[in-house]
């Protein structure tokens, strides 16, 4: 199921819905409310205007508006409002529908509003039951959709933990190199974090071995000055993924860099002149 906001990084283009028709994919997808669309001279030409056409008197007289209970993780729950709007070849009945989600039918609030478009089917629609997709209803729908402020917000954590925007400024080769690089690494501690123990082998060699580095000849490495963090490691070696770096981390935290004395040039700078 794609859930996605139709903003330029995604595209909003028609071959982009195309696209996922041909690879008979279930999508909820916004769409921007003055996107333009062909229609008749008289008729709605973007999903807001489609929307202001749709009857509604109050909530005890909702006219083409069925309510829709919101529920959050938190407990609450917001009262909102769904119907399924005709633009262009959008419809009820058509293989893709509009779907116009909001908190208040008579103003249309920019910031509670969706403009949904799905290739789900209508539970009442004559495709319905041929259908590739399960039908949704409107509640569904907006179910569906509302998912979205959650998966970008775990998208952005994970792109910050696993280093997915430190590409700078490379080709779009390297770029997809560089994340296929970290999602592998990702996936590797993931599964050496969640594997269960099982018996030792005392033939394998240790993948982290305490004496000697990984190849060439032990060198004793020049004695730190205060500047440097002291006693994190000796050598080149292999880490393994089950080797946590608190300890690394306590060493740098007790470090202070130590202040340098004023050169020859700065000695004389804040004497006292008579």
């Amino acid at each position: 199921m794609f859930n996605i906001r139709g903003q330029r990084p995604y595209s909003v283009s028609d071959d982009w819905y195309f696209a996922l028709r041909e690879a008979g994919l279930a999508y909820v997808v916004a769409l921007k409310p003055h996107r333009g669309t062909w229609a008749p001279a008289g008729q709605p030409h973007t999903p807001i205007e489609a929307a202001h056409t749709l009857t509604w008197r109050d909530a005890r007289r909702p006219g083409d508006w069925t309510p829709v209970e919101r529920h959050f993780r938190d407990g609450h729950t917001e009262s909102w409002w769904a119907a399924d709007a005709r633009l262009g070849g959008y419809g009820r009945d058509s293989p893709c529908r509009l779907v116009v989600a909001t908190t208040d039918p008579a103003r249309l609030p920019e910031k509670a509003t969706w403009y949904l478009a799905t290739n789900l089917p209508h539970p009442d629609a004559p495709h319905a039951a041929a259908s590739p997709h399960p039908p949704a209803d409107l509640a569904e729908i907006v179910r569906l959709y509302g998912l979205r402020p959650w998966i970008e917000q775990s998208y952005k954590q994970i792109k910050d933990e696993l280093g997915w925007a430190d590409f700078q400024v490379r080709s779009d080769r390297a770029i997809r190199r560089h994340q296929a690089l970290v999602n592998c690494a990702f996936s590797f501690c993931w599964d050496q974090w969640f594997a269960p123990p099982g018996h030792l082998d005392a033939t394998a060699p240790d993948p982290c071995p305490d004496e000697g580095p990984e190849r060439g000849t032990n060198r004793t490495p020049p004695t730190p000055t205060a500047l440097l963090a002291q006693g994190i490691t000796f050598g080149p070696r292999l880490a393994h993924p089950c080797h946590h770096p608190e300890p690394m981390v306590a060493i740098l935290d007790g470090q202070r860099p130590t202040p340098r004395p004023p050169g020859p040039d700065r000695r004389g700078h804040h004497r006292t002149r008579y």
